[in-house]
């Protein structure tokens, strides 16, 4: 693969969690640079990790994990997707409570996880290429890190605008995903 391909690979790579940070973006209140900063970290870092080991899969089983990822990507979002969204029609139901201005490590990383397992198959593909492996889901990593900074800033704009919908638009746009994951599995 040319450095074109992989950078074009990369961007598509890291779409899916673009989406997604604009609505966790946006179900913040008004979250810092440094918020951003720490959502596009672990993502980038996930969805850098996500390519090898399905490269070492690939190795191993590749079968297997192509059978079963569109399944455990969609689990994972429509989970997700379904808390976020009975998060956001329950709303504050006390008018003090501010608004939350983090995410939790372990939110963020399932999260992080369930968006990039499409990164994971596609390194079982790069598994019977003659790719560098540690190249591309470096590309992969640093591309995701600042889509997903971007989106949380991008979301932090849009936040205010939509208030509680937010969280609901984050939900969808979750539930959407996975959706699409088995769709385009099945039909793609």
């Amino acid at each position: 693969m040319n450095l074109s391909a992989t950078l074009l690979l990369a961007l598509g790579m890291s779409m899916d969690a673009f989406a997604v940070s604009i609505g966790k973006g946006a179900a913040l209140h008004k979250p810092k640079f440094r918020e951003a900063l720490r959502t596009g970290l672990i993502f980038g870092c996930i969805e850098a990790i996500t390519p090898l080991v399905g490269w070492v899969l690939g190795m191993l089983a590749s079968k297997l994990v192509m059978e079963w990822n569109h399944w455990i990507a969609f689990g994972l979002l429509l989970f997700l997707g379904v808390r976020m969204l009975a998060e956001g029609i329950r709303g504050n139901t006390d008018e003090e409570t501010a608004p939350a201005q983090r995410h939790g490590f372990w939110l963020l990383a399932t999260t992080a996880v369930a968006t990039s397992l499409d990164a994971m198959a596609v390194g079982v593909g790069l598994a019977f290429l003659n790719v560098n492996i540690w190249l591309t889901a470096l590309t992969i990593g640093c591309a995701t890190f600042t889509m997903t900074t971007l989106g949380m800033m991008i979301g932090r704009f849009i936040g205010p605008l939509l208030g509680k919908r937010a969280e609901i638009l984050g939900g969808l746009v979750l539930i959407a995903i996975g959706c699409e994951i088995l769709y385009s599995h099945y039909y793609g």
